[in-house]
C-alpha cells in the first residue's frame, strides 16, 4: 500500500495527520525514549539503528512510501530499542499515538492501515531470516536485487552495517562481482 492511499483517507480530517519537513541528521526517536509518533515518509530517507559497543548498527532504511516507528514502543508505551534518524532532508506525515488508537476503531482506517503494517512486518521477518540463513554475500546480492537504489543513495559504512559486515568486507564483496 502506498502512503497516498492512507493519506487521502486521513485528509478528510486534516488535523489527524501532520506533514513535517526535517533536515538531514535529525533524530526523530531516541533509543530508550517512548515513541509517540509513527512516521510515513513522503520523500527523503530515514535510518533505523541502535548502538552496540559504541558502534552504530543499522537495522533498516526507510524511504518514500514506507512507514516506521518503534512499533513495540508506539503500541505498548515502552522505551524504544533503537534510534530513528533522517539521512537527508525528509518530509514525513506524523501520526500520533492517541490519534492512531482512536482511528483503529474505524473499520475504514483499519482497512487502509493493515496492508501497510503487514507489509512492514513481512519485510522485517524476511530480513531476520536472511541474517540467520544467508551469508553476507547472499545478503548483498538480495540488496542489489531488491533495493539497489540504497547502494547509490547511502554511504558505504551504513550499507555495510545494514548487511552486518565491515566496510572492508563490503569492499571485498563488491570487488568479487
Amino acid at each position: 500500500m502506498h502512503i497516498p492511499d492512507l493519506h487521502s483517507f486521513l485528509k478528510t480530517d486534516l488535523h489527524l495527520l501532520t506533514e513535517v519537513i526535517y533536515p538531514a541528521k535529525t533524530i526523530l526517536l531516541e533509543e530508550g525514549k517512548v515513541s509517540d509518533k509513527m512516521f510515513l515518509v513522503k520523500n527523503g530517507a530515514l535510518r533505523v539503528f541502535f548502538y552496540q559497543d559504541g558502534k552504530e548498527l543499522t537495522l533498516d532504511f526507510i524511504t518514500e512510501n514506507q512507514a516506521v516507528s518503534s512499533f513495540d514502543s508506539f503500541l505498548n508505551g515502552i522505551p524504544s530499542d533503537f534510534v530513528i534518524e533522517t539521512l537527508e532532508s525528509t518530509t514525513v506525515y506524523e501520526l500520533h499515538t492517541d490519534t492512531f488508537h482512536t482511528l483503529m476503531e474505524n473499520p475504514e482506517f483499519q482497512h487502509a492501515f493493515h496492508p501497510l503494517f503487514y507489509k512492514r512486518f513481512s519485510e522485517i521477518n524476511k530480513r531476520l531470516i536472511s541474517f540467520i540463513k544467508d551469508s553476507p554475500q547472499q545478503r548483498y546480492e538480495q540488496l542489489l536485487k531488491n533495493r539497489p537504489e540504497l547502494l547509490l543513495r547511502f554511504p558505504q559504512h551504513y550499507i555495510a552495517s545494514y548487511l552486518g559486515i565491515t566496510s572492508v568486507s563490503l569492499s571485498r564483496i563488491r570487488n568479487r562481482r
